[in-house]
């Protein structure tokens, strides 16, 4: 209320906790305190992973207890796993933070399992989005929302023009990828053509 929030974000880091020093691993009873959070608020709660998606049987739970919508920030961005390894000073917790680098359900497929299974589910989409041609692919898969941070950032410790001028190339990439589906809109652009390379590991 004091700042008239239209949503509160509620992010969910459980691989990073389990391998940071100190991470807090008693998770039990979550999905109640996440459940009470939303009924005890008068805006949306949405529910954000940090880099290693959501799975179906997670989103289905949250999705339950009146989360809004669902942030599956998926495996293919920034490893805070990675992350916490180079914080680590220990070489154990730094091989194990390591060994855990590229877990996760990628972004792409997290889309996929989640507007398959929960189709009235409001989803929202980052974790290595890069690019407007990265979003228009995530908005094809069903996101309601994109999400980008990297790129963002890395124009950050230029300039604040920096960061307009990344912004304004990724929504002109989503426009030209629009113009070359036959997209008029977002609404259209969910009915695009797909296809996968060979070995189904790019969309």
């Amino acid at each position: 209320e004091m700042i008239e929030a239209d949503a509160l974000f509620l992010h969910l880091n459980p691989l990073q906790e389990a391998v940071q020093s100190g991470g807090d691993r008693n998770w039990k009873g979550l999905i109640d305190k996440i459940g009470a959070v939303v009924d005890g608020l008068s805006v949306p709660v949405v529910v954000k992973e940090v880099g290693n998606g959501i799975s179906v049987s997670v989103a289905r739970r949250l999705a339950d207890v009146g989360v809004a919508a669902i942030d599956v920030a998926g495996a293919g961005g920034t490893s805070w796993s990675e992350v916490e390894a180079y914080r680590q000073s220990d070489p154990l917790h730094r091989r194990v933070a390591h060994s855990f680098a590229g877990w996760g359900i990628p972004t792409a497929q997290a889309l996929i399992d989640l507007r398959s299974e929960l189709p009235d589910t409001s989803v929202y989409a980052s974790g290595g989005i890069r690019s407007g041609i990265d979003a228009a692919k995530a908005l094809r898969l069903g996101a309601s929302l994109v999400g980008m941070a990297a790129p963002a950032l890395g124009s950050a410790v230029e300039t604040a023009k920096s960061v307009e001028n990344r912004m304004s190339a990724a929504t002109e990439e989503l426009r030209i990828a629009m113009f070359c589906t036959g997209s008029k809109n977002l609404d259209t652009l969910k009915f695009a053509p797909l296809r996968r390379t060979e070995d189904g590991r790019r969309i």
